[in-house]
């Protein structure tokens, strides 16, 4: 199997070329690209789209090549790596974070004959773009059931990346379930504006352990808020893998993003010519968003209360935005039994009732 990566500092000396050797039956192999945001070696984020791509690979053997780089900032730079991967050959790429949303766009524009695939993106200017996102939301609920039996300070700190529907989402979702199982709970939000950065991360935790909170949360990419976690004894949960090194503790539980599927899924159709425009968004039920092993730090009854939650999920009976539930302002947002629809959770900018501070603009 063949195998082209290209590690490099910065997407913008992303130069080196492809190998072009045919397969066995004297075709080239179909050339699939990856654009991370960070790098495999955050045992997060980037580390579980990598594993996707490692499964397309052995999924599809030397009927395929697969590439990435790495550390891309989100802006210009992305449109000049995708732009490079596709004179050195690229037939479909897979861009892996929301910032790339406009590049990948305007790329693809250029280039019709070239399938791409953004990740927890909105846009789709073009035939020959897709977007797909997990309904992480569904794991946050699980992990905020957790964490609302777990605390004693009755403090959760959460370290948000930036203020988009997807995150707020997972604080809403978190918080709200939180809240249910123990009335007392206050979460306290870090905004950090990126999405990995290890040094920023841990300080966020040090700042939020140091304002009285016993469990972290993150939705950023490193395990440095593990780290620090660790060193104070407290608790935290894996953040899109496992995070399995540092179970287990301070790890007692994860959300994990498994990509796979979609991933194997997608590359086969385009290959097939079967490849169609979409928009996904899966969960529990599809086996995108999986919750990781509960440890053994976390009481048996709320392991097995978790659990529940997660086959309810999974089931499709119990959804985790059902009201009654009101905005912060304390206006009615949903009803008694009702549930939210997807345009609103795709676009959800305000918090819940309960949650303080205010969001970013």
């Amino acid at each position: 199997m063949k195998l082209t990566t290209r590690l490099l500092a910065s997407a913008a000396l992303a130069t080196a070329a492809l190998t072009g050797t045919a397969t066995a039956d004297g075709h080239d192999p179909f050339n699939v690209g990856f654009v991370y945001i960070g790098t495999p070696g955050d045992y997060g984020w980037t580390y579980e789209h990598d594993q996707g791509r490692l499964a397309i690979e052995e999924a599809f053997g030397d009927s395929v090549e697969t590439s990435f780089i790495e550390n891309v900032p989100e802006g210009p730079d992305a449109e000049r790596v995708m732009t490079q991967m596709i004179l050195n050959g690229a037939d479909m790429i897979f861009t892996t974070s929301f910032g790339y949303g406009e590049a990948t766009n305007a790329v693809a524009g250029q280039f019709p004959d070239v399938v791409f695939e953004h990740a927890t993106g909105y846009l789709r200017e073009h035939p020959n773009v897709s977007t797909y996102s997990a309904r992480f939301y569904e794991g946050r609920a699980v992990i905020g059931h957790i964490a609302g039996h777990m605390t004693e300070s009755n403090i959760v700190g959460y370290i948000a990346s930036y203020p988009i529907p997807e995150v707020i989402r997972g604080i809403n979702s978190a918080y709200l379930h939180a809240r249910e199982v123990n009335p007392d709970v206050e979460f306290r939000v870090v905004w950090v504006y990126t999405w990995f950065d290890p040094a920023v991360e841990g300080d966020a935790a040090q700042a939020l352990i140091d304002a009285g909170a016993d469990v972290i949360m993150q939705h950023t990419d490193s395990t440095a808020p593990q780290a620090v976690a660790e060193e104070a004894e407290i608790l935290s949960f894996g953040q899109a893998s496992d995070m399995f090194q540092f179970a287990p503790r301070p790890r007692i539980a994860s959300i994990i993003d498994d990509w796979a599927p979609y991933y194997v899924r997608r590359v086969g159709e385009a290959m097939e010519g079967t490849w169609e425009q979409s928009d996904t968004w899966e969960g529990m039920p599809e086996g995108m968003v999986v919750i990781g092993e509960m440890t053994e730090a976390i009481p048996e009854e709320v392991r097995a209360s978790a659990q529940g939650m997660i086959d309810a999920i999974t089931a499709g009976e119990y959804h985790p935005f059902t009201g009654p539930i009101n905005r912060q302002d304390g206006t009615a947002w949903l009803a008694e039994g009702e549930v939210a629809d997807d345009g609103t959770l795709a676009g959800m900018d305000f918090y819940i009732e309960g949650i303080t501070g205010e969001i970013p603009n």
